[in-house]
């Protein structure tokens, strides 16, 4: 059997991180968090890592300037941006940028595994 895909949880709310984390764990992934992009960044854990979750609105850097500085790197990550502060112009940089998907808060959690897996699949998914 093969080992689960590794997915990082990029988020500085504590709770949604945990929720997350429970959440991905319970669908059968392997999970990991990180409360900031700097973190995940400097962290030796990045490596293998199949797929990352990462909120748009943190301090320091934002999920769409961490997804930016991967794919600068040539070590990009298919990654999935949630907000609770949507707004059109960050979504369209998203789309241009090549994120994945793009979750509103609150989504539902079949909606975050869909894109994961689509994501791990390397489907096409608009970004909602």
């Amino acid at each position: 059997m093969p080992p689960a895909p590794r997915v990082a949880v990029v988020d500085d709310d504590v709770s949604i991180r945990h929720a997350m984390l429970n959440l991905l764990r319970a669908a059968g992934f392997s999970a990991s968090a990180f409360a900031d992009a700097e973190s995940f960044l400097g962290s030796k854990r990045r490596r293998g890592i199949s797929c990352l979750v990462a909120d748009v609105r943190m301090p320091g850097m934002t999920g769409l300037e961490l997804y930016e500085a991967l794919a600068a790197s040539d070590e990009p990550i298919p990654t999935i941006l949630v907000t609770a502060h949507d707004d059109e112009a960050t979504r369209l940089r998203a789309r241009k940028a090549g994120v994945h998907c793009y979750l509103g808060k609150p989504f539902s959690p079949e909606e975050l595994c869909e894109c994961i897996r689509s994501a791990l699949a390397g489907r096409s998914t608009p970004t909602s």
